[in-house]
Protein backbone atom coordinates (compact mmCIF):
# COMPACT_ATOMS: atom_id res chain seq x y z
CA UNK A 1 0.00 0.00 0.00
CA UNK A 2 1.84 2.99 -1.20
CA UNK A 3 -0.80 5.32 0.85
CA UNK A 4 0.26 7.06 4.32
CA UNK A 5 -2.01 7.91 7.20
CA UNK A 6 -0.60 9.74 10.18
CA UNK A 7 -2.13 10.58 13.37
CA UNK A 8 -1.18 11.66 16.76
CA UNK A 9 -2.79 13.12 20.12
CA UNK A 10 -2.41 16.38 21.58
CA UNK A 11 -2.99 18.14 24.99
CA UNK A 12 -6.41 19.28 23.65
CA UNK A 13 -6.37 17.79 19.87
CA UNK A 14 -5.83 15.38 17.61
CA UNK A 15 -3.99 15.84 14.37
CA UNK A 16 -4.33 13.89 11.10
CA UNK A 17 -2.29 13.81 7.70
CA UNK A 18 -2.49 11.79 4.52
CA UNK A 19 -1.19 12.07 1.29
CA UNK A 20 -2.88 13.25 -1.90
CA UNK A 21 -2.53 10.68 -4.30
CA UNK A 22 -4.79 8.38 -5.68
CA UNK A 23 -3.05 5.34 -7.36
CA UNK A 24 -3.73 1.65 -8.84
CA UNK A 25 -0.88 -0.69 -9.30
CA UNK A 26 2.17 1.84 -11.55
CA UNK A 27 -0.71 4.45 -12.53
CA UNK A 28 -1.41 7.85 -10.51
CA UNK A 29 -5.10 8.92 -10.85
CA UNK A 30 -5.23 12.66 -9.05
CA UNK A 31 -2.83 14.05 -6.76
CA UNK A 32 -5.26 16.16 -4.65
CA UNK A 33 -7.27 13.55 -2.94
CA UNK A 34 -8.95 14.09 0.34
CA UNK A 35 -8.26 11.29 2.81
CA UNK A 36 -9.55 12.68 5.72
CA UNK A 37 -13.54 12.75 5.97
CA UNK A 38 -15.30 15.22 8.83
CA UNK A 39 -18.02 12.53 10.49
CA UNK A 40 -19.45 15.52 12.43
CA UNK A 41 -17.69 18.83 14.36
CA UNK A 42 -15.59 17.17 16.77
CA UNK A 43 -14.74 13.70 14.47
CA UNK A 44 -12.63 13.21 11.78
CA UNK A 45 -11.91 9.45 9.66
CA UNK A 46 -8.87 9.08 7.90
CA UNK A 47 -8.77 5.98 5.02
CA UNK A 48 -6.47 4.54 3.20
CA UNK A 49 -6.96 1.56 0.52
CA UNK A 50 -8.96 1.01 -2.61
CA UNK A 51 -10.39 4.43 -3.83
CA UNK A 52 -13.86 2.58 -4.18
CA UNK A 53 -13.99 1.02 -1.41
CA UNK A 54 -12.71 4.05 0.76
CA UNK A 55 -15.37 6.16 -0.39
CA UNK A 56 -18.22 3.57 0.10
CA UNK A 57 -17.25 2.29 3.54
CA UNK A 58 -16.44 6.03 5.00
CA UNK A 59 -19.76 7.57 3.30
CA UNK A 60 -21.35 4.32 5.06
CA UNK A 61 -19.89 5.34 8.44
CA UNK A 62 -20.89 8.72 7.99
CA UNK A 63 -24.46 8.97 7.08
CA UNK A 64 -25.15 6.30 9.89
CA UNK A 65 -23.57 7.81 12.06
CA UNK A 66 -25.80 11.00 11.05
CA UNK A 67 -28.74 8.70 10.56
CA UNK A 68 -28.51 7.82 14.42
CA UNK A 69 -27.88 11.33 15.10
CA UNK A 70 -31.12 12.31 14.18
CA UNK A 71 -33.32 9.53 15.17
CA UNK A 72 -31.79 9.35 18.99
CA UNK A 73 -30.81 13.24 19.69
CA UNK A 74 -27.89 11.86 20.47
CA UNK A 75 -24.60 12.82 19.00
CA UNK A 76 -21.94 9.30 19.64
CA UNK A 77 -18.55 10.28 21.29
CA UNK A 78 -15.13 9.07 19.27
CA UNK A 79 -15.17 6.03 21.41
CA UNK A 80 -18.79 5.04 20.32
CA UNK A 81 -18.17 5.92 16.61
CA UNK A 82 -14.81 3.80 16.70
CA UNK A 83 -16.73 0.65 17.89
CA UNK A 84 -19.77 1.22 15.67
CA UNK A 85 -17.32 1.46 12.70
CA UNK A 86 -15.40 -1.72 14.13
CA UNK A 87 -18.59 -3.68 14.11
CA UNK A 88 -19.72 -2.98 10.46
CA UNK A 89 -15.61 -3.37 9.29
CA UNK A 90 -16.17 -6.83 10.69
CA UNK A 91 -19.58 -7.61 9.93
CA UNK A 92 -18.84 -7.16 6.17
CA UNK A 93 -15.60 -8.67 6.46
CA UNK A 94 -17.84 -12.13 6.68
CA UNK A 95 -19.74 -11.10 3.35
CA UNK A 96 -18.45 -8.18 1.29
CA UNK A 97 -15.14 -7.06 2.97
CA UNK A 98 -13.82 -3.79 2.22
CA UNK A 99 -10.07 -3.25 2.30
CA UNK A 100 -9.98 -0.03 4.29
CA UNK A 101 -7.98 1.10 6.87
CA UNK A 102 -8.69 3.54 8.97
CA UNK A 103 -7.97 6.11 12.20
CA UNK A 104 -10.28 7.78 13.76
CA UNK A 105 -10.28 10.59 15.79
CA UNK A 106 -12.20 13.02 18.04
CA UNK A 107 -12.63 14.97 20.93
CA UNK A 108 -14.90 14.57 24.14
CA UNK A 109 -16.05 16.46 26.58
CA UNK A 110 -15.26 14.19 29.18
CA UNK A 111 -12.45 12.36 27.73
CA UNK A 112 -10.80 14.68 25.73
CA UNK A 113 -8.97 14.03 22.07
CA UNK A 114 -8.49 10.12 21.44
CA UNK A 115 -7.31 8.45 18.18
CA UNK A 116 -8.56 4.58 16.96
CA UNK A 117 -6.56 2.58 15.13
CA UNK A 118 -8.72 -0.17 12.96
CA UNK A 119 -7.32 -1.97 9.49
CA UNK A 120 -9.48 -3.70 7.31
CA UNK A 121 -9.82 -7.13 9.55
CA UNK A 122 -11.38 -4.48 11.94
CA UNK A 123 -9.14 -5.02 14.96
CA UNK A 124 -8.97 -1.87 16.62
CA UNK A 125 -7.19 -0.11 19.37
CA UNK A 126 -6.91 3.31 20.87
CA UNK A 127 -3.17 4.62 20.51
CA UNK A 128 -1.53 7.93 21.00
CA UNK A 129 0.60 7.86 17.47
CA UNK A 130 -0.72 5.61 14.83
CA UNK A 131 -0.33 5.27 10.65
CA UNK A 132 -1.03 3.20 8.21
CA UNK A 133 0.56 2.01 5.16
CA UNK A 134 4.70 1.85 4.01
CA UNK A 135 5.06 5.15 5.53
CA UNK A 136 4.28 4.07 8.57
CA UNK A 137 7.84 1.94 8.41
CA UNK A 138 9.56 5.06 8.54
CA UNK A 139 7.15 7.46 10.44
CA UNK A 140 6.55 5.21 13.54
CA UNK A 141 10.22 5.76 14.30
CA UNK A 142 10.00 9.46 14.43
CA UNK A 143 7.00 9.30 16.24
CA UNK A 144 8.23 7.28 18.71
CA UNK A 145 11.53 9.69 19.79
CA UNK A 146 9.80 13.26 19.05
CA UNK A 147 5.99 12.61 20.67
CA UNK A 148 5.38 13.98 23.93
CA UNK A 149 2.30 13.42 25.75
CA UNK A 150 0.29 17.26 26.19
CA UNK A 151 1.89 18.56 22.87
CA UNK A 152 0.88 21.76 21.63
CA UNK A 153 -0.43 22.27 18.55
CA UNK A 154 2.66 24.23 17.76
CA UNK A 155 4.78 21.77 18.70
CA UNK A 156 2.56 18.67 16.86
CA UNK A 157 2.69 20.56 13.60
CA UNK A 158 6.23 20.45 14.21
CA UNK A 159 6.55 17.19 14.27
CA UNK A 160 4.25 16.64 11.77
CA UNK A 161 6.15 18.52 9.40
CA UNK A 162 9.23 16.01 10.59
CA UNK A 163 7.12 13.04 9.91
CA UNK A 164 6.26 14.34 6.45
CA UNK A 165 9.45 15.10 5.55
CA UNK A 166 11.09 12.09 6.36
CA UNK A 167 8.29 10.37 4.56
CA UNK A 168 8.94 12.53 1.36
CA UNK A 169 12.93 11.96 1.96
CA UNK A 170 13.07 8.21 2.52
CA UNK A 171 10.19 6.71 0.68
CA UNK A 172 11.16 5.37 -2.74
CA UNK A 173 7.85 6.50 -4.30
CA UNK A 174 6.72 9.64 -4.58
CA UNK A 175 3.98 11.71 -2.08
CA UNK A 176 4.92 15.07 -2.64
CA UNK A 177 1.43 16.30 -0.96
CA UNK A 178 0.13 16.00 2.32
CA UNK A 179 -3.56 17.50 3.57
CA UNK A 180 -3.43 17.88 7.47
CA UNK A 181 -6.39 18.37 9.45
CA UNK A 182 -7.10 18.75 12.90
CA UNK A 183 -9.92 18.19 15.57
CA UNK A 184 -10.05 20.01 18.73
CA UNK A 185 -13.60 21.23 21.29
CA UNK A 186 -13.74 24.34 18.16
CA UNK A 187 -14.53 21.41 15.61
CA UNK A 188 -12.51 19.95 12.61
CA UNK A 189 -10.57 22.38 10.07
CA UNK A 190 -7.50 22.09 7.32
CA UNK A 191 -4.23 23.58 8.59
CA UNK A 192 -1.37 24.22 6.97
CA UNK A 193 2.24 23.40 8.11
CA UNK A 194 3.91 25.89 6.26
Amino acid sequence: MSECLLGFVGKDYVLLAADQTATRSVVLYKSDEDKLLTIDNNKLMGAVGPQGDCAQFCEYVRKNIHLYNLRTGISLNAEATANWTRIQLAEFLRSNPYQVNLLIAGVDETKGPRLFYMDYLASMHEMPIAAHGYGSYFVLSTFDRFYKKNMSLEEGKDLMRRAIKEIQTRFILSLPSFKVKVVDKTGVREISLD
